[in-house]
């Protein structure tokens, strides 16, 4: 089973019903059925938090969506060597660096993300949702 790392734009992706969703969808899916384990770091969580406010305002909303992505994905904890190290990081933003470490350090297979500029220096490869997606079917051929 392929380890992956959602980042933050995916997720949003999801939450706000934004273009391509449904793959994502499709994504999610595949870690309930435990085709894919799905991790987010847990300062998505916080930042989803931030946006899903100023968007919504609705706090009953919010907690049902972030506790769904909590109940559905393991949350890597950021701590100070996660910290640390993304400071060192050849990826630029640090945001981005930290769930590059973040996945590194939890033997991850694949950060998934539309933003690959930003993961070229990536240790852990970086995918978009589509390709995911060719690569699960592939494996099912």
């Amino acid at each position: 089973m392929k380890k992956i790392v959602i980042d933050i734009n995916i997720l949003m992706d999801f939450l706000f019903k934004r273009t391509g969703h449904e793959k994502v969808l499709e994504i999610f899916i595949n870690c309930t059925t435990g085709a894919l384990k799905g991790f987010v770091c847990a300062h998505e969580i916080t930042t989803l938090y931030y946006f899903l406010n100023k968007s919504i305002k609705d706090k009953n909303k919010i907690r049902l969506s972030l506790s769904g992505i909590m109940n559905q994905f393991t949350v890597i904890e950021v701590n100070e060597t996660i910290l640390n190290k993304s400071l060192y990081s050849d990826i630029d933003d640090y945001e981005d660096a930290v769930i590059e470490v973040s996945a590194s350090l939890n033997n991850i297979d694949y950060i998934v993300t539309r933003n690959m500029k930003d993961f070229k220096n990536s240790r852990v490869k970086a995918i978009t949702p589509d390709e995911l997606i060719a690569i699960l079917k592939n494996n099912k051929t």
